[in-house]
């Protein structure tokens, strides 16, 4: 291998160094979805303990918003933790006893199966929310918010039928260089 190629590759190597910044800048969305969430508890605690003037079903759909907050920045985790992990370098926690289990096993396939995952669940919570504040939302929005629901089902059911078609495919082809 000449000196040039060598150098490119080395550049293009090290250029996975360029995302560093994005995780970083997802750590800084991630304070202000606990901004978010701590200024949605404290309206809760508000309405609840202080006007008192707050039914169960604007204090179900403030929880359902805190528990989607919540789900967004476990989001935010796995895509910061496992994106660095599998696209820039190594973390090297193999002692730290607060480690993930998921981290142990991450690669490209498993995170974008958590990703849909992740999505299914934040849809599933605006559907929910949906649902309890049915008589103030049109029938066309509910119907496409059932819709998209129903693509991101699709989408990780088809993303995890082609992760397990390619282990499989793998796993053949390792036996058949035994």
């Amino acid at each position: 291998m000449n000196r040039a190629t060598k150098k490119l590759e080395t550049i293009i190597f090290f250029s996975r160094w360029i995302q560093a910044p994005l995780y970083l800048g997802l750590i800084v969305a991630q304070a202000v979805y606990v901004y978010l969430f701590l200024n949605e508890l404290l309206h809760l605690l508000q309405h609840a303990f202080g006007s008192g003037q707050i039914n169960e079903t604007e204090i179900m759909l403030t929880v359902l918003g805190l528990i989607d907050v919540v789900m967004i920045a476990n989001l935010l985790i796995m895509v910061i933790i496992g994106g660095y992990e599998t696209f820039v370098t190594r973390l090297h926690l193999d002692d730290h006893p607060d480690q993930p289990e998921w981290l142990s096993h991450v690669n490209a396939g498993v995170l974008k199966i958590k990703l849909s995952t992740a999505i299914i669940g934040i849809s599933s919570i605006h559907l929910l929310k949906t649902f309890i504040n049915a008589s103030n939302i049109d029938e066309h929005t509910i119907k496409w918010q059932v819709i998209i629901h129903i693509t991101f089902l699709l989408s990780a059911l088809a993303m995890v039928w082609v992760d397990r078609v390619m282990n499989q495919t793998t796993i053949l082809l390792a036996q058949r260089e035994h």
